[in-house]
């Protein structure tokens, strides 16, 4: 791509922007759908990560707002990125579904083989889960049971017996099935096309520069390695696509040179981008937040190599105009903070930051630094 660079602007800039939009600075009120749609994507692997992820975004915010969202159905939840649980907008989870679903798994030899389902077969298939989901919710076993009365899925039930993981992921991808609410501890599934928000999977060719677009509105100055990371290391949309898709974005997008690195947004962001101010702001982000996860743990703008281990292992990060300068935990009333920023920590700020989640969580905190 040769777009000229149009504008110079420094990292602390670019995150400071970054932090705007990604709901950080300023925080303001904002629902727990309009905090997944910003982010594309919210990990629900735990959910009180989940929850902190929503809440630290918005003064609006209460406990259990996300999962009243799912039950209301103004987020769905469905596998996408890294093959993980994620809450997404129905509005656009269809154009990341459509490119997670783009390597057609259900059409691998090892897969057929497996499953004993020919390709030609997915078609059936798919038909009888959302017939067996047709009065409401299922468990995995409960789903199961169903199908396997038909002859044809006989041979399922030891998978579904099992817990059926990997066979029910494309069912999710293809926009048959989401996540519903958990009953008795649980997961249910729930037919996607009863949402009245849901607007369904887009063809890959639409949904791939949307999916750019996107990324670039919330996570950008970002280069293609970081298109790369969030919809090919993420999704497996796959290079040659995502090159093609980016290519064809040439009127929509700017470069701008990042103290040397060319990175791209769309081009109605550039006055915002080149007018922002660095910030001093603090925050306490849960562990595998999108702000760390977007960009990748690799990119040392955002995660210096010191704070890396930890916070790919699940750390809570903890970010100081953006960068990742510590990790932070919680234990009763105390929360302890290891800072690796170099330099002083910024005392005044973490006290501060830390009277905020005192007030998210309803507790009494203190802080503690160490470095």
């Amino acid at each position: 791509m040769t777009t000229p660079t149009q504008a110079a602007v420094t990292w602390k800039q670019a995150l400071a922007w970054r932090m705007e939009r990604h709901l950080l600075e300023p925080v303001g009120p904002a629902s727990a759908a309009d905090v997944v749609r910003r982010l594309g994507a919210v990990l629900s692997m735990d959910e009180s990560l989940a929850e902190l992820a929503v809440r630290t975004r918005s003064t609006s915010a209460a406990a259990g707002d996300l999962a009243r969202a799912l039950a209301d159905g103004t987020v769905i939840k469905a596998f996408a990125f890294r093959g993980s649980m994620h809450y997404l907008s129905p509005e656009d989870a269809g154009i990341y579904l459509a490119l997670r679903a783009a390597g057609r798994q259900w059409e691998l030899p090892s897969w057929v083989d497996f499953y004993r389902l020919e390709p030609e077969a997915w078609p059936a298939f798919r038909a009888a889960v959302r017939e067996a989901l047709d009065d409401g919710p299922l468990t995995v076993g409960e789903l199961g049971a169903v199908l396997t009365r038909q002859r044809a899925y006989r041979h399922l039930a030891p998978v579904f017996e099992e817990g059926a993981g990997t066979l029910i992921k494309p069912l999710t991808w293809l926009g048959d099935m989401s996540f519903g609410l958990p009953r008795d501890g649980r997961r249910t599934f729930q037919r996607l096309d009863r949402n009245p928000l849901w607007s369904g999977i887009p063809e890959l060719d639409e949904a791939g520069p949307r999916a750019i677009t996107a990324y670039l509105m919330t996570y950008g100055p970002a280069t293609p390695e970081h298109l790369h990371h969030w919809l090919g290391n993420g999704l497996s949309a796959g290079r040659k696509r995502i090159d093609t898709w980016f290519a064809g974005l040439r009127d929509r997008l700017a470069a701008v040179d990042v103290e040397g690195t060319t990175a791209y947004v769309v081009r109605e962001d550039v006055d915002a981008l080149t007018a922002a101010s660095p910030s001093e702001v603090v925050r306490f982000l849960p562990g595998h937040d999108q702000w760390v996860m977007g960009p990748g743990t690799k990119d040392v703008h955002v995660t210096p190599p010191p704070c890396r281990d930890a916070v790919t292992r699940k750390a809570n990060p903890v970010i100081a105009g953006g960068f990742v300068g510590g990790t932070w935990s919680r234990k009763g009333d105390e929360v302890t903070v290891v800072w690796m920023g170099g330099g002083r920590p910024p005392r005044a700020a973490l006290e501060q930051e830390t009277e905020r989640l005192a007030s998210l969580l309803g507790l009494d905190l203190r802080v503690s630094v160490g470095t």
